[in-house]
């Protein structure tokens, strides 16, 4: 029988059988008014439409293509900022951390911490994320199958921790562009006790040309990826939006316009509802 799995954040129960979670916000923070806004607006639009929220913001991206790329206020700044809005809003807050001592910063304010989709094998930095009250969402690499991801999960086991989100983010298909793997994610699913699964649908949204320096997106197809990625019956998913992407300073092309959140959330919503009413059905 399969064991339904939850994780527990202050008020929020997340499950692949619950109504689903919002992870949203800011690929990286730009400044700490915009970040405010940005937050006050998706925490207005969830709250009308009584989705549970937590708000993403990067205070580093230590992880970009190129090194003339904008990288975020840094770890102190960042953390004010990502403080502010949890006081401000009375919301549970994410980022995420690329060495031990971030993880333990981080932790501090947090109450997620996310482990990055190419430092997902560093054990010394799973070990240090444990040691942290805060619940863990694993960036699934986009290099590895879903098979191998139970091989991150058992680390964190291994530590006694299982507060556990794992977040599909699209694998890589070829060079240079990633796909969603619907499948996979039912494997993940059943490989890892049912734990509950985030769809990243904005950074799914990538590609790049080969000659160019940093990624583009695929904005105008996020809603018909999202819809995608909630039929299966996930968790939650994990969505970046800004108020003028084409102006944003990382990742602006696969970025949703936040004018466009109420309508693109509501579309998500009812069909989530509508896949968690329906009878589950054995087929060996």
């Amino acid at each position: 029988m399969e064991t339904r799995k939850k994780v527990y954040l202050k008020n929020i129960i997340i499950g692949n059988e619950l109504p689903f979670v919002l992870i949203g916000g800011l690929n990286v923070l730009e400044s700490e008014g915009l970040a405010i806004d940005v937050a006050g607006h998706f925490a207005s639009v969830c709250k009308e439409l009584k989705i549970p929220y937590i708000f993403k913001g990067s205070y580093d991206k230590a992880n970009r293509s190129s090194g003339s790329s904008y990288r975020g206020p840094g770890l102190e700044k960042g953390l004010e900022i990502l403080k502010k809005i949890k006081e401000i809003y009375d919301i549970p807050v994410l980022t995420d951390v690329h060495t031990e001592e971030q993880a333990k910063a981080a932790s501090k304010i947090c109450d997620v911490i996310q482990l990055p989709a190419f430092l997902a094998r560093q054990t010394d930095l799973i070990k240090s994320m444990s040691n942290t009250d805060c619940v863990i969402n694993i960036k699934k690499p986009q290099f590895i199958s879903p098979s191998q991801v139970t091989n991150i999960v058992d680390k964190f086991l291994s530590y006694k921790k299982d507060q556990i989100l794992i977040c599909e983010r699209g694998t890589n298909f070829g060079y240079d562009n990633l796909v969603v793997d619907m499948l996979g994610v039912g494997k993940m699913k059943e490989e890892c006790n049912n734990t509950p699964i985030i769809f990243d649908v904005t950074h799914s949204l990538q590609f790049r040309n080969s000659s160019d320096d940093v990624s583009n997106g695929r904005r105008a197809q996020v809603l018909e990826l999202a819809r995608a990625g909630i039929s299966i019956g996930i968790a939650g998913l994990f969505l970046e939006a800004h108020p003028h992407p084409g102006k944003a300073l990382c990742d602006g092309p696969s970025a949703l316009p936040l004018n466009l959140l109420r309508p693109f959330l509501q579309q998500i919503k009812e069909l989530d509802d509508l896949i968690k009413k329906l009878p589950k059905l054995e087929i060996e």
